[in-house]
């Protein structure tokens, strides 16, 4: 194998789901997030934000938008929100990762809220 056949198999995208081989697409996305800002960017960009499982990856969130929601999302962003480490009104802001998923313009989501 020369080193530009390794560059380029190694540029390849990876396809490879985890956590859905572990859990189903309902465990994967456990809610939607309505804040003021994510209705803004639903409202103006066509960006969905979700609650996801803490071991699924994007492709995971891909297959499972798909499955459950039945629209091919064009980009998805994950982001690992933090514990912050104190409570606030007697509540505990637990850590979780957070999905925002762009779908085209023809394409909506009923997020059930």
């Amino acid at each position: 194998m020369t080193f530009k056949e390794i560059l380029q198999a190694r540029a390849k995208k990876n396809q490879e789901t985890k956590a859905m081989k572990k859990f189903g697409p309902y465990d994967i996305i456990i809610a939607p997030l309505m804040t003021e800002k994510a209705h803004k960017q639903q409202a103006s960009e066509n960006k969905y934000s979700f609650k996801i499982h803490m071991d699924a990856n994007k492709n995971d969130v891909k297959k499972a938008i798909e499955y459950i929601y039945k629209v091919i999302p064009l980009d998805i962003n994950i982001v690992n929100v933090v514990f912050k480490g104190r409570t606030q009104r007697k509540l505990v802001r637990k850590a979780y990762k957070k999905a925002v998923v762009t779908l085209g313009k023809k394409d909506k989501i009923d997020a059930g809220i």
